[in-house]
């Protein structure tokens, strides 16, 4: 794993989360910065400059990464979009230069010139995209060998429970649950019916009763977090962010009993 220099000093949160996302990923997927330039189609020196911290990567260098190392786009998006308003409204930090539109050889018009896509690092590249491409054949391949067994053998079962029982049984199929926000008011804290909770901790990917309850909140707030859906997906996370702002509370895109207490408040 790399060693990363640290970010510089008064870097806003959002953008500490996008690089230390991006880091992380570049990490796991085992390339260097110049493989992951061949494979992404942005130079090596624009890389170096998006995981300094330096400069915040186009849309399409984040879809880039997401593709090469199998990550999941929305997730990274959603940080980019947290760090680009974070950069539109934080006046504390110097705002960073825009990215320059990379050539169809990968560089931009600084690097014009500089060859920093060899032979051997290509055919790496490529030899690890079909690697993830060959693995993810095989999963398939071993989900839908499941699948066929289970056709073959759940009729027979079926079959031998109803000559037991002599009835017919349906399987009953659970309906989504639909959440509401009913706001209320109790001893000067808000309430939207959903959950009481003042300390339970969530996170991305959670779902449930008190993540409805945190998006009513936040929608009191007037904060959107993408719908009252129940589920802890990046754009409530990038509410929450926002939230933790306009708060003045340790930005970390998670809800702990100090982000209860401000959006109950």
């Amino acid at each position: 794993m790399a060693r990363w220099r640290a970010l510089p000093a008064g870097i806003d949160p959002a953008v500490a989360a996008l690089v230390a996302h991006l880091r992380k990923v570049k990490d796991f997927s085992g390339l260097s910065i110049r493989e992951l330039a061949s494979a992404t189609g942005y130079s090596a020196s624009s890389w170096e400059r998006y995981l300094s911290g330096r400069a915040l990567p186009p849309p399409a260098a984040v879809r880039a990464l997401a593709e090469v190392v199998g990550a999941d786009p929305v997730r990274l998006l959603a940080r980019l979009d947290a760090a680009v308003n974070a950069r539109r409204s934080g006046p504390s930090e110097p705002a960073l230069p825009p990215e320059p539109e990379t050539t169809e050889a990968g560089a931009t018009e600084a690097d014009a010139g500089v060859d920093d896509r060899p032979d051997t690092v290509v055919r790496s590249a490529r030899h690890r995209l079909a690697w993830w491409r060959q693995l993810g054949l095989v999963g398939c391949g071993a989900a839908v060998g499941a699948a066929v067994v289970l056709l073959l053998v759940q009729p027979n079962q079926v079959a031998a429970a109803r000559s037991t029982s002599g009835t017919t049984t349906t399987a009953a199929v659970p309906a989504p649950t639909a959440f509401t926000c009913a706001y209320t008011r109790r001893d000067g804290r808000w309430y939207a019916g959903n959950s009481t909770t003042r300390t339970q901790q969530l996170v991305v990917d959670m779902s449930g009763p008190a993540v409805a309850e945190v998006q009513c909140l936040l929608q009191r707030a007037g904060i959107t977090p993408g719908g009252i859906d129940g589920n802890f997906g990046p754009l409530t996370e990038s509410a929450v962010i926002q939230a933790q702002k306009k708060y003045h509370l340790d930005v970390d895109g998670q809800v702990g009993p100090p982000t209860w207490a401000a959006l109950r408040g």
